[in-house]
């Protein structure tokens, strides 16, 4: 708390407004936005890479969460006083960090696979400021910072063990998405059991169940398509790649925010929609990449 404090003394309306926007890196938006582009875009080996990782790393830290049960530090020490335009993305119990845990998946797992030293650099970087952002804005302690950077660490490097070859073996291929979704299984049992004892509020445990039925989707989806599917993220040129991902984000946000207004957002649709959007990501959108858009290289 002290570290917290010492921060506190330095700020200044300017870093606020800069801090604020480097701590944005971890939210979940920054996360699907580049994942699809890699994904559909770029190189398809990256994505899944990125993907595991990214919601292994989410589920470990939303378990975490609901199971230790820390308070924000300004709950537990009231002379700490975040800076009140970080709140509303500051939700549920603070350790581990859920931003850092977002950055240092995503941009790890991205800078693990470059060639390029410059862009591993930066990569490996911006998970450090996106942790230093937490702590600087005061909604996370050292603690809860160092542990996500350690939890995604680890993950990505067990992930890059596994996914060291590119070559489809249905049977792997079925034991890896199987797993994951066990795992993301398991995290929901948990959030229920608590929940149903009354030992969490439905509040704490929302983005346990989302960051759940976005594994299983990813899981699930990312077998159908590298054994069944298998598209091309190949285009005529830039003009029908920028095309392709603003068509298939278009379907992600769709998915994500109108289909609120159909199904309503209890935990049991919220889940859905995050399992659905990733299906999208993973299965739906691929199959009209495959049937539109690769046409455009025999042309």
């Amino acid at each position: 708390m002290e570290l917290l404090k010492l921060i506190e003394s330095i700020r200044t309306p300017f870093l606020d407004t800069v801090i604020g926007l480097i701590t944005r890196l971890g939210e979940e938006t920054v996360g699907v936005v580049i994942l699809c582009a890699i994904f559909w875009c770029i190189s398809k080996r990256i994505a899944y890479v990125i993907g595991i990782a990214y919601f292994l790393s989410g589920l470990t830290v939303q378990g975490m969460k609901i199971c230790f049960r820390i308070d924000r530090p300004w709950v537990i020490d009231p002379a700490l006083n975040p800076v009140p335009s970080a709140l509303e993305y500051s939700t549920g119990y603070s350790f581990p960090s859920g931003h850092t845990q977002s950055a240092a998946a995503l941009f790890g797992a991205l800078g693990a696979q470059l060639k390029q030293r410059a862009f591993m650099a930066v990569c490996f970087m911006l998970p450090v400021l996106v942790a230093f952002s937490r702590l600087y804005l005061g909604v996370h302690t050292l603690t809860d910072v160092v542990t996500s950077l350690a939890i995604s660490f680890i993950i990505i490097f067990i992930t890059l063990k596994v996914m060291k070859s590119d070559e489809i073996c249905k049977k792997r291929e079925l034991i890896i998405s199987l797993l994951m979704i066990l795992y993301a299984v398991a995290v929901i049992v948990v959030a229920a059991i608590l929940y149903s004892n009354g030992t969490i509020e439905q509040n704490y445990i929302a983005d346990c169940l989302k960051a759940a039925g976005a594994g299983i989707g990813f899981a699930t989806g990312m077998f159908i398509e590298r054994v069944y599917i298998d598209f091309s993220v190949k285009t005529k040129n830039l003009l029908w790649q920028a095309i392709k991902f603003v068509l298939g984000f278009a379907g992600v946000l769709a998915i994500k925010e109108g289909l609120k207004l159909l199904i309503g957002t209890s935990l049991p649709a919220d889940m859905f929609r995050y399992f659905l959007m990733l299906l999208w990501v993973t299965v739906l959108y691929p199959l009209i990449i495959k049937r539109f858009f690769a046409l455009k290289e025999q042309d």
